[in-house]
């Protein structure tokens, strides 16, 4: 009886393996052996990209300005529109590459194409910046700033392409980098899901390297070199960081591309819709697709009563009952149903980290201008450029990271009993509470700066404003790398780069309701306070410190919000996944993602 039970047990491990390996691939197209493919082994040399392509690009985005102005002529305003439509283009195309890899050519395919993609911008940026006869003359645009000829016809043109070339393929690539690294693990693995939740923290701590090598080193050679070698050396990091991804292709696990992926979404509105007069039966078994079974490593998904309108969508009609079969515009099974379910569901969490890079955007913006009010001077001789202060957050962040994920994930799981320690959802809402406390700092210290600069003409330290950077960047460890856990987590079969695409989509949002605060902002206090807030472009009229507070409250009210949409997800998750599965052969023992309470 042992014997048979042993037998029955090692040939279900042997399904197991056999119906894991046939969901991801090596380079050949083979079944992936997962004691040859896949890991963290194979994860490194993703990092490896992330690492050089954030470094390469940071370089660029963080000084971009400054060549608009100094090179191309463009003025001010004009320049600063150039950049944030360059930002947000970036993350908005974060969309599409995590569409192409989804449907037509796999994270490896899409990381490649658009990898050289962007490899050719910065090329081009280069090329142009180093060779006088693709800019205008030289020109002071300080002293001569009305008399500067600016970049126009087939100048214009050259600067456009070779910076769109670079927001085209930095876009597509990134969400990719993350889905790839992460599909290297097996969620269906305890011991390889435990090394997913790590493979996250690995990946923020890349980005903060690149970060913080690309706001130093890079800068300091754009600055001190000229802006063509520091175009160029932005260009030979995104090359090495190719090379560091084609190096680990052996290796690799990778997950084929399952056609269009928005078809079957839609499909399930346009079928609830129309079969909208239709009754749902009292038994959810009779829903079309019910009774299917799905391997092991597929995402198995349990029925959600919510959102029972779209379950409208698995109801059979009298015609489809007979012989004729269904339009699959007009019927939908139930797993179909239940991926639109999770990604309206998500939408509230997502929701709420736009504020969150609001603030972000503060510190990219306002802060920098904060800080150039202030005493830059660390010798007699060595002046700190403000925008570097950017770096502060990611230097603690290189130290920080590491000691979170050796000792303080360690210490959450035992306390917890859970095997991630913290959950996706608990990271996103510590990140939200704690960027509170990022424009608390902010409105204090500015407070602290304008009154010693109005009452006594005394100009304080830049140090000064680092607690607000440093602050926001143990935020950013928490909500940004939960999020993307999060959303990669989701039961969403063959949607992970989209899924992970749609969180970049929250920078952009954000940097756009940035935008549109500050000018709702000056409006309103226009009329009571000598032209508004923000108006003025001297800091020691303006009221700043009155907007940070501002942006902290409204960020205590986001997390306030952000708690009542964590509850009603974790609660909606746990009564679909206690629900009674449809067949015996429908049963996962498969946890969702973020499904704990916070």
């Amino acid at each position: 009886m042992d014997m048979e039970r042993g037998r029955r047990q090692e040939q279900d491990n042997n399904n197991d393996v056999s119906e894991e390996t046939t969901t991801t691939l090596d380079w050949r197209g083979r079944p992936a052996n997962p004691s040859k493919h896949g890991g963290m082994r194979a994860a490194a040399f993703v990092l490896g990209l992330q690492g050089f392509e954030i470094m390469a690009i940071a370089a660029v985005g963080n000084n971009l300005i400054t060549y608009a102005i100094n090179e191309m002529h463009f003025s001010l305003s004009k320049s600063a529109n150039i950049v944030t439509n360059f930002v947000g283009t970036v993350f908005i195309l974060a969309l599409l590459g995590g569409y192409l890899s989804d449907s037509y050519l796999g994270c490896f395919w899409t990381m490649l194409i658009f990898g050289f993609v962007e490899l050719s911008g910065f090329i081009l940026l280069s090329v142009q910046a180093h060779l006088p006869q693709l800019k205008p003359g030289e020109c002071n645009m300080v002293l001569e700033g009305g008399n500067c000829e600016e970049a126009k016809g087939f100048k214009a043109l050259i600067f456009f392409v070779a910076l769109y070339l670079v927001a085209l393929g930095s876009g597509c690539v990134k969400p990719n980098m993350i889905a790839h690294g992460a599909d290297q693990f097996s969620q269906e693995n305890p011991t390889q899901s435990k090394l997913l939740s790590r493979y996250f923290n690995a990946a923020y701590f890349a980005f903060s390297m690149g970060e913080l090598v690309a706001l130093t080193l890079l800068v300091w050679l754009q600055t001190h070199s000229g802006m063509d070698v520091g175009f160029g050396v932005s260009a030979a990091v995104m090359a090495v960081g190719l090379i560091t991804l084609i190096s680990g292709a052996l290796l690799y696990r990778n997950k084929p591309p399952q056609g269009h992926i928005v078809t079957p979404i839609a499909q399930v509105f346009v079928a609830a819709f129309l079969k909208r007069k239709h009754e749902l039966p009292s038994d959810p078994g009779m829903l079309h697709g019910s009774h299917t079974s799905m391997s092991h490593d597929a995402v198995t998904l349990h029925y959600s009563n919510g959102f029972r309108f779209l379950d409208k969508a698995c109801i059979k009609s009298q015609e489809g009952a007979s012989n004729t079969k269904e339009s699959p515009w007009r019927l939908c099974n139930v797993t179909q149903v239940d991926q639109v379910k999770t990604l309206i569901s998500v939408i509230p969490i997502f929701a709420c980290t736009i504020v969150f890079n609001t603030i972000l955007a503060q510190l990219q913006t306002f802060s920098v201008q904060q800080g150039s009010a202030m005493n830059t001077h660390l010798t007699k001789t060595f002046q700190i450029p403000p925008a570097s202060l950017q770096a502060i957050p990611y230097l603690i962040l290189i130290f920080l990271v590491p000691f979170y994920d050796a000792f303080l994930v360690p210490l959450a799981r035992r306390l917890s009993g859970q095997a991630d320690g913290v959950t996706p959802l608990q990271r996103i809402g510590l990140g939200l509470f704690f960027s509170t406390f990022s424009m608390v700092a902010a409105a204090a210290v500015e407070h602290k700066r304008r009154t010693a600069a109005v009452k006594s003409g005394e100009i304080i330290s830049i140090f000064w404003i680092a607690p607000q950077y440093v602050i926001f960047g143990i935020s950013e460890m928490f909500t940004a790398v939960g999020l993307i856990e999060f959303f990669y987590k989701q039961p969403l079969k063959g949607m992970q780069a989209f899924a992970t695409a749609i969180t970049y989509c929250s920078y952009s949002f954000g940097f756009y309701l940035s935008s549109v605060l500050v000018s709702l902002i000056d409006k309103i206090t226009s009329p009571s306070y000598n032209g508004g807030w923000l108006s003025d472009n001297n800091l020691n009229k303006d009221r700043l410190d009155l907007f940070y507070w501002f942006l902290a409250t409204l960020s205590f009210l986001n997390f306030l919000n952000y708690l009542f949409w964590a509850r009603w997800y974790s609660r909606k998750r746990s009564s679909s996944s206690a629900s009674p599965p449809f067949h015996h052969e429908f049963i996962s023992t498969k946890k969702i993602a973020g499904s704990d309470d916070i």
